[in-house]
């Protein structure tokens, strides 16, 4: 695992490539972790996976080079401590839509004073009570927060939810923020570009981190360009998926 915290690394700018994991597999998740992204991003929102094996993926992806972020099912508190004390590296929170809802996200990453988020020292995250203090006093610094833009009302207010102290890093939802914009997967649409680049412009007027999760690795060069730093390509069902396709296209082309 790199020692600074990828909190860090996406702040000060780095070029972050991760996947998304919605299979749930642990195996999955230690072959992603192993193959140099990183950050992965566990999807516990459309993923197929319980928290029983999210468990099974964080440690799976534990000294592997890929920092686990968590995507939330929504903005409800409980989820953010199960996430944070099973050892997540961040958070990723979808469907924000103000800088109230921001705050909130923060607020619930956060042990007090910094935020509401429940004490234990006994969990996963806290190497069970080894490093309770550690987490406690330092952990603000080193937790992930990454709120999704994916709606018009997002884009509307995306300067007032970057300008949130302890929002690290806008991450667009290319689907859902489509969809919501009435054009569905027109991702060359000039509305839609425009939308998305509002998210960069936004996050580097107050310093933090922008993402968006592209298709294709042929698409990772372009989305660099744009000005997003934290890019996710795929997810490893996806992959799976169609690896499992082009197989059976090839042997269809030789029988």
């Amino acid at each position: 695992m790199n020692d600074i915290a990828i909190r860090k690394r996406a702040l000060r700018g780095d070029r972050l490539m991760g996947t998304f994991l919605n299979t749930g597999s642990a195996i999955l998740a230690e072959v992603a972790g192993r193959s140099g992204l990183d950050w992965c991003q566990l999807d516990m929102e459309h993923g197929s996976g319980s928290w029983e094996m999210l468990a099974n993926q964080l440690m799976a992806l534990e000294g592997t080079g890929a920092a686990p972020i968590v995507r939330l099912p929504g903005l409800d508190p409980a989820s953010f401590k199960r996430a944070l004390d099973l050892g997540a590296h961040g958070v990723m929170i979808p469907n924000v839509n103000t800088a109230d809802e921001a705050r909130k996200a923060v607020s619930f990453s956060r042990y007090p004073p910094h935020g509401v988020r429940g004490v234990a020292s006994m969990n996963r995250s806290a190497h069970y009570g080894a490093k309770f203090l550690e987490r406690l006093e330092t952990g603000f610094e080193n937790t992930f927060v990454v709120v999704q833009i994916e709606s018009p009302a997002a884009v509307e207010n995306v300067d007032e939810i970057a300008a949130v102290d302890g929002v690290d890093a806008l991450f667009v939802g290319p689907l859902d923020l489509s969809v919501s914009m009435g054009m569905a997967r027109q991702f060359t649409n000039p509305d839609f570009i425009a939308a998305t680049q509002a998210v960069v412009d936004a996050a580097n007027r107050h310093n933090k981190a922008s993402g968006i999760l592209a298709f294709s690795p042929s698409e990772i060069a372009a989305t660099y360009a744009r000005g997003f730093n934290l890019v996710a390509v795929g997810s490893d069902g996806g992959m799976v998926a169609n690896g499992m396709a082009e197989l059976v296209a090839e042997n269809r082309k030789a029988t």
